[in-house]
């Protein structure tokens, strides 16, 4: 039997709709001015919907602070029947402590299975990251996570504790993390990398931690973990403006050739300081990785001229299953078609 959506845009519609008949359930009230107080009304509402099973809850670009974002939490703790929720919080002005209670209140949707938590461009230091950490592990049905923090301040700490958390998420196979412009340096990019290669069902894995500090000892740390990582077959990975150099580059593409189950791999490493040896070693390493059949490769904006792109070009050429590469090198798109 299919379900049917109820979508709304306006919160007095949904208000005064009827509760208890909604299973599937569209709110959007992006950019509506709406403040704590009117969060508090919608929660009212939100209680009453005792047989909700999908929720997707857009609330960006509004001035949603700790007490709001609270009382969220209160009222989704209620809707024990949820498998599948989608909340899109970015752009208000949540810190860490309305952080903490909405991650507590989501242990109690024990049904959730996909989450979809967006967060970015909020105020959440690493007490708040600290939170979700500990939170997540409770979510024990929980498959499919997409988690977004980009333009917060989480640090190392805030990293560590979150990769710490979802090491503990056994039933996780789709992970996208989003860390972008977070304060966070090796040694959080260590600990999270590690803890990932603790989820042991992970078979698909986006993680974008580009315009960080994270420098050499981050880079091959995450490489590392991200090889032991047995099950991944999909990977996505922003290092963007990250201040690699060629000996790291040659380390990554070393570890990630040991991702011998990796079928498709996305590897922006753009805005960093790669020259020519960099740029071969990194494409021979790749060479090895034996199953890759789809590969997009962003190299624009480093430092490599007509050797790297020659030692590259002889690398690549040498994938033996590769069908679909794209590559993009000094702000010119190549798309090959390989048969």
């Amino acid at each position: 039997m299919i379900q049917q959506i109820k979508k709304y845009n306006k919160l007095e519609e949904f208000l005064n709709s009827s509760l208890q008949t909604h299973q599937v359930l569209h709110i959007d009230l992006s950019e509506k001015q709406i403040g704590d107080q009117d969060v508090s009304g919608l929660c009212s509402a939100l209680v009453n919907c005792t047989n909700l099973t999908n929720l997707t809850l857009g609330l960006s670009y509004n001035q949603i602070g700790d007490s709001g974002i609270s009382d969220l939490g209160t009222a989704l703790a209620n809707c024990t029947n949820l498998s599948n929720l989608a909340l899109y919080l970015n752009d208000n002005q949540i810190g860490d402590q309305g952080t903490s209670v909405l991650s507590s209140a989501l242990t109690k949707c024990t049904n959730l299975s996909n989450l979809t938590l967006d967060l970015s461009y909020n105020q959440i230091g690493a007490a708040g990251a600290s939170g979700l950490g500990s939170a997540l592990p409770n979510c024990i049905n929980l498959s499919n996570l997409a988690l977004y923090l980009i333009y917060n301040q989480i640090g190392d700490q805030g990293a560590s504790s979150l990769g710490s958390g979802l090491a503990n998420c056994v039933n996780l196979s789709n992970l996208a993390l989003y860390l972008i412009n977070n304060k966070i340096g090796g040694s959080g990019v260590s600990d999270l990398g590690t803890a990932l290669a603790n989820c042991a069902n992970l078979s698909n894995l986006t993680l974008d931690i580009g315009k960080n500090q994270i420098g050499s000892v981050g880079v091959s740390c995450l490489g590392s973990a991200l090889s032991n990582c047995s099950n991944l077959s999909n990977l996505t990975l922003d290092l963007g403006y990250s201040f690699i150099d060629d000996q790291d580059a040659s380390n990554l593409g070393s570890t990630l050739a040991n991702c011998t189950n990796l079928s498709n791999l996305t590897l922006n490493l753009a805005n960093n300081q790669i020259g020519d040896s960099g740029a071969s070693d990194l494409g021979t390493a790749l060479a090895s990785c034996i199953n890759l059949s789809n590969l997009t490769l962003d190299l624009s904006d480093n430092q490599i001229g007509d050797q790297g792109e020659s030692g590259l070009s002889t690398a690549l050429a040498k994938f033996t299953n590769l069908q679909n590469l794209t590559l993009n090198l000094r702000q010119k798109q190549f798309i090959c078609y390989l048969m």
